[in-house]
């Protein structure tokens, strides 16, 4: 069995402004790959799988999902460009 610990640096802005605002609007999976857009701008979709623990068509599927709520948007190409999420204030 193998096992990783990632840790991650403080993004409380994020964990107070979206996630009280959209835990109804979104399933479980999708906090998890706002929350480390947040953390990491430049993530793959590759690294969101597997750190989401679901396949790439999923992540897509959710990323998708997530753009039409209008909670993440893309900055720039795919390669080279960011995510970005949206906080409402």
């Amino acid at each position: 069995m193998f096992v990783a610990v990632f840790k991650r640096k403080n993004i409380s802005v994020f964990d107070e402004k979206v996630t009280e605002n959209v835990t109804e609007k979104v399933t479980e999976n999708q906090i998890k790959i706002l929350e480390s857009v947040a953390t990491n701008p430049h993530i793959t979709v590759v690294e969101l799988a597997g750190i989401v623990d679901i396949s790439e068509r999923k992540i897509k599927e959710n990323i998708r999902k997530l753009k039409e709520k209008g909670l993440i948007k893309r900055i720039g190409p795919d390669k080279g460009g960011h995510w970005e999420v949206v906080i409402e204030h």
